[in-house]
């Protein structure tokens, strides 16, 4: 699948697909900056993406991003449906600092991956379920 893709950041190293080895392709920091504690901003990602209709894109922190960062993003994951295309439809990370910190221009800060949309769902009010019980939410390995 080719996706088009607008880059907004002269010397942004390009996305890198490299199949078989993650299914995540990560995402720069467009520009350097800094927060300080209890900061929240946009972090410029320096690219638009056109996605196929009938996707999405998941954007969520790289795992070192709070232990080298000390950033938490702030809407937990974000998501990206198709008609966010537009030619000044640039992507952005919204993160909270918990500590100061630079963040260098060029930095792999966040990931996304896409997935196909969600299919047209309905709902039936049961009086149960058919499932096994399992005991309720964290009771997984007692």
């Amino acid at each position: 699948m080719e996706l088009k893709i607008k880059y907004f950041t002269d010397g942004l190293d390009p996305l890198c697909y490299v199949a078989g080895k993650s299914d995540w392709i990560d995402l720069h920091c467009a520009e350097t900056i800094t927060l300080h504690a209890g900061e929240a901003r946009l972090l410029p990602l320096g690219v638009a993406i056109a996605l196929p209709e009938g996707y999405e894109a998941i954007v969520a922190p790289r795992s070192s991003t709070f232990l080298r960062y000390g950033l938490l993003m702030s809407n937990s994951v974000g998501v990206v449906d198709n008609t966010y295309c537009g030619d000044n439809d640039q992507w952005h990370m919204p993160v909270y600092a918990t500590r100061d910190v630079t963040i260098e221009k060029n930095t792999r800060i966040c990931q996304f991956r896409i997935l196909k949309s969600q299919p047209t769902l309905s709902f039936k009010v049961v009086e149960h379920l058919s499932g096994p019980d399992r005991g309720g939410f964290g009771s997984t390995g007692r």
